[in-house]
């Protein structure tokens, strides 16, 4: 893409024109950014940190959108491009972390048995899915940057086979914490038994909240997988803004559940 005639358009190029989806979305994440700040403060864990966190990068992601959209200059300007396209990409691995997290904080302050194969106990270890979600990040952070400035076919060629593995790695590990999730709710078909300090409807139906946000972020990139051949499908925002923006906004309202993430006393040491 640094081959692009002088005054290319590229937030139009990769389907960006809305200036107030941008801006709405943007101001919807304002309030959830202060409400997470205030979580973090009042019961200081680690998911509320990151989900307040996931906010701001979201709102300056949205601002930048904004401006790519609205003013002509910075939409022909390839950094900035760059810049909103990493913000954008990084800010996913604090969701789908919080998420994680959080299913397997549940996990740890139930009294149900937790599932003993396998793939449940590899799932379990924390540093090994931090090590795949940072790997997925860098990947497609240099399939990004090399898919725009590559100064040869070959070069944005592999680009875009990088910023397919990305996807797919992100995919995979959603369907992971999906996978985790219903463990967990079929578990607790079963033995019937939750432990819970308090009877807000976050800490006694957290479990099926949880399935229900994996299940919005395995929706989010399921579409960007079911595109990843058709870019113009993919960047469309008439299908960008409902099947992406949307289930990571309503993912991270349900976050915000009385109850649902266990505070740090409930949590074994």
């Amino acid at each position: 893409m640094s081959t692009a005639p002088p005054g290319f358009n590229f937030a139009k190029a990769y389907g960006i024109e809305s200036v107030a989806g941008a801006v709405i979305f943007a101001i919807l994440y304002v309030p959830l950014f202060f409400l997470y700040v205030r979580q973090a403060i009042v019961r200081p864990t680690y998911v509320f940190i990151v989900i307040a966190f996931f906010c701001a990068v979201r709102i300056a992601a949205f601002v930048l959108r904004a401006l790519l959209a609205a003013v002509t200059t910075d939409a022909q300007n390839l950094n900035l491009f760059i810049t909103y396209e990493i913000m954008y990409n990084v800010g996913f691995f604090g969701l789908l972390y919080s998420a994680y997290s959080l299913v397997n904080d549940r996990g740890l302050v139930s009294d149900l048995p937790l599932p003993s194969d396998p793939i449940s106990s590899l799932a379990r270890r924390r540093i090994i899915f931090r090590l795949l979600l940072t790997a997925a990040v860098s990947i497609g952070i240099t399939g990004v940057i090399e898919a725009a400035v590559g100064t040869t076919q070959h070069t944005v060629d592999i680009g875009d086979t990088l910023r397919k593995v990305s996807l797919y790695m992100f995919l995979i590990l959603c369907i992971l914490v999906a996978f985790q999730a219903i463990l967990l709710v079929r578990a607790q078909a079963s033995y019937g038994t939750y432990k819970v300090s308090e009877g807000a409807f976050g800490a006694k139906h957290g479990i099926h909240v949880l399935c229900l946000i994996s299940l919005l972020l395995v929706a989010r990139q399921a579409f960007f997988a079911a595109t990843v051949n058709d870019s113009a499908k993919q960047n469309n925002e008439h299908l960008w803004y409902p099947f992406a923006a949307l289930p990571e906004l309503c993912a991270v309202v349900l976050f915000a559940a009385p109850g649902l993430v266990p505070s740090v006393a409930e949590l074994p040491s």
